[in-house]
């Protein structure tokens, strides 16, 4: 197989679409896996189900044909009734997110100038909290950025092995003036040896969303333990925990949706996609995210993740 056919295998087989490229014959050359785990009847080397071309149990396919030496082919891509209405909505409601958090520091830069032109005021303060506002406002839109690259594609997450502790270490240095700061102490739990397979800059931002979460709420006197552990199977699971202020178990399951604060963050200044990121990257590394705690018992998120191949 030359450089090209792979090229080719490679695209289909790792397409976020369920597509398959089928033969005159409506055989089933290749197919990503996708479209094998989501769509009964497709195996490659036999016919693609007839209903699969011609719309009829619910799934709406898009034809492209084209010829490789001489032979036809067809390109085809496979959707569920609904599909694009649902990714509308949920692209409409993350635009209407982003606008709405964009509107509260912007509302406040615009104050603190009107207020810096008053007589008598204290410009030089007044100055301080508008570059605070300003860098809030850069942050959300670096974090949606790179939200949205995470989420198209644009960013590698997992590609051969990192030793984990260099880099959580590193991670937690950069914060730890922002940490004392808050009155929470920064601790590291992690064997010399121990890998994951997640690209370093990828792990470097899950460890530090993982902190940062721990110093804007976890509250003055809280202690903030990051340790990585490999288990006897092979994964490794990066557990951020700390002993702080926790929020409602019923709240436990919404930590991960994008823009959502608990009760006692919603007056902090994050912009709450930290732990959306962390989800985002540790799925797109094979792996999976849980949250454990309640009030008053701290907060603990569980990373898990695959062995490093």
């Amino acid at each position: 197989m030359d450089a090209d056919s792979i090229r080719g295998r490679m695209l289909v087989e790792e397409s976020r679409e369920a597509v398959v490229v089928i033969d005159d014959a409506d055989c089933v050359v290749l197919a990503s896996r996708r479209a094998r785990q989501a769509i009964d009847g497709i195996r490659e080397g036999e016919p693609l189900p007839i209903d699969l071309l011609t719309g009829e149990c619910g799934v709406i396919p898009h034809v492209v044909p084209y010829e490789v030496d001489s032979r036809p082919e067809r390109l085809v891509y496979l959707s569920r009734e609904g599909d694009l209405a649902a990714y509308e909505e949920l692209r409409s409601g993350f635009t209407a997110a982003v606008s709405h958090e964009l509107r509260t520091p912007l509302a406040r830069l615009l104050t603190l100038l009107e207020t810096a032109t008053l007589p008598g005021e204290d410009v030089s303060a007044l100055v301080d909290r508008a570059q605070r506002e300003i860098e809030q406002i850069t942050e959300l839109i670096d974090e949606v950025l790179f939200l949205s690259e995470l989420e198209s594609g644009g960013r590698v997450v997992a590609l051969g092995a990192t030793v984990a502790r260099p880099v959580l270490e590193e991670a937690l240095q950069e914060l730890e003036e922002r940490a004392a700061r808050a009155g929470v102490e920064l601790r590291l739990e992690c064997a010399p040896r121990v890998a994951l397979g997640i690209r370093p800059r990828m792990l470097r931002v899950v460890a530090r969303n993982l902190a940062e979460n721990a110093i804007r709420y976890a509250g003055p006197g809280a202690t903030f333990w990051l340790a990585a552990e490999a288990s006897a199977v092979g994964s490794v699971t990066l557990i951020g925990r700390d002993d702080g202020i926790g929020v409602e178990e019923s709240e436990l399951p919404r930590l991960f949706e994008r823009f959502f604060r608990a009760d006692r963050a919603r007056a902090s200044r994050g912009t709450g996609l930290g732990l959306a990121i962390v989800k985002h990257i540790v799925t797109q590394a094979g792996g999976a995210v849980e949250a454990h705690g309640a009030r008053g018992r701290g907060l603990e998120v569980r990373c898990e993740f695959p062995g490093p191949t």
